[in-house]
């Protein structure tokens, strides 16, 4: 089990897109994780103070994010994994089909904004078979609001990924402080 952790651990580390956040402090520094559900928050109220969203004439299928938090540590890391890949990707998926109806120039600009945030997310956990993992089916929900995926992202980040994120700086954060390396491991 510890054996597992590491390695799934080491391969977050290592696939990380340089530039945006050093792979330590995306886990350990709390800060970081709130910044980007704050930049989700803040895409979420752009995007609705755009004028005349289209109805999209497709429904965009969304991940249900909800979940129960017990439920959700008993998982195993590599089990979160792939549940957040799986709903990075289908939300992704409905980004594009988005975009091919929102002609308008603030609502455009925001979904090539969440699709970069959130293709980041995907690409980050993405390192070992890609978006389609195998059995990779989340539940879903229709929708036919633009809205309704930028708030789904915005759950996604408030829930899952945060408490990934939490899961993996108990490993990663304990051993930086206790080798006295990263002083961010303390910020959570």
């Amino acid at each position: 089990m510890e054996l597992n952790r590491l390695l799934l651990l080491t391969s977050f580390l290592l696939h990380m897109e340089e530039g945006r956040a050093s792979p330590m402090r995306l886990v350990c520094d709390n800060r970081l994780i709130q910044k980007y559900i704050g930049e989700a928050k803040d895409m979420e109220k752009k995007v609705g103070q755009c004028q005349t969203l289209p109805t999209l004439s497709r429904p965009a299928v969304l991940p249900l994010v909800g979940f129960r938090l017990q439920e959700w540590k008993s998982k195993s890391n590599e089990t979160m994994r792939q549940e957040i890949v799986c709903d990075l990707a289908l939300l992704m998926h409905a980004v594009v089909g988005a975009q091919g109806e929102v002609t308008q120039e603030c609502g455009a600009k925001q979904l090539s904004q969440l699709y970069r945030h959130a293709n980041f997310f995907l690409q980050t956990f993405s390192w070992e078979t890609g978006p389609q993992e195998p059995g990779c089916s989340p539940r879903s929900m229709e929708q036919t609001y633009v809205t309704s995926i930028f708030l789904t992202y915005q759950k996604l980040l408030q829930g899952k990924l945060h408490f990934f994120f939490r899961n993996l700086a108990k490993d990663l954060c304990k051993q930086g402080q206790e080798g006295g390396r990263d002083p961010l491991c303390g910020a959570q």
